[in-house]
């Protein structure tokens, strides 16, 4: 494997910035020594998506508009890190409960990983959440109008290549975490 040089920053400057997003367009040399100006990077908050699963191996999901696909799309509960969140474990119990009105029995981390490594700064945490209940009330935020269902796992795996969940990110967490559960083998077959 050839080791590759970090790009040099020859100049940053923030185009768009608020409380959700920093765009920022540098001016940056490659290591073979190309220009690239203007390279857009993108910084959000820390993501972070929630595996519940019932005690019956139901899958709490939650189906909202998304205005980036501009369709009613079916999702693990998610959201953004906050500041005042100590870290994914407490943002997936506050999500999981605001979004879906259910609380977990035990929660534990699975990965933290670049949701795009070309252009996007965060993180996007998975989180596990086991035995969880609906105990407890939704608190929505403007722009999440969020109906909640409970589908059986069986059900959620045998429709993830039709597109039941269309988010890539919220795929690739459903297996890990799933993996971690020891609910599914990731075994090579040759």
């Amino acid at each position: 494997m050839t080791d590759h040089a970090p790009w040099e920053v020859l100049t940053s400057r923030s185009v768009l910035r608020d409380r959700w997003i920093d765009v920022t367009a540098d001016a940056c040399r490659d290591a073979r020594g190309h220009l690239l100006d203007p390279f857009y990077t993108f910084s959000y908050p820390d993501w972070v998506q929630v595996v519940a699963l019932t005690p019956e191996d139901g899958i709490v999901l939650v189906r909202q508009y998304r205005h980036g696909a501009q369709a009613q799309t079916l999702e693990l509960p998610a959201g953004a890190m906050e500041t005042s969140d100590a870290g994914p474990v407490e943002t997936a119990a506050r999500e999981l409960r605001e979004e879906t009105g259910f609380v977990a029995g035990s929660l534990r981390h699975v990965c933290s990983l670049h949701p795009n490594t070309a252009t996007h700064r965060n993180l996007c945490h998975t989180v596990l959440a086991l035995d969880v209940l609906p105990t407890a009330t939704t608190q929505h935020e403007p722009g999440e109008d969020i109906a909640v269902e409970i589908l059986p796992l069986t059900a959620v795996l045998a429709g993830l290549n039709a597109g039941l969940l269309p988010q890539a990110m919220h795929v690739s967490a459903l297996l890990l975490a799933l993996s971690d559960a020891g609910k599914l083998d990731f075994s090579l077959r040759l």
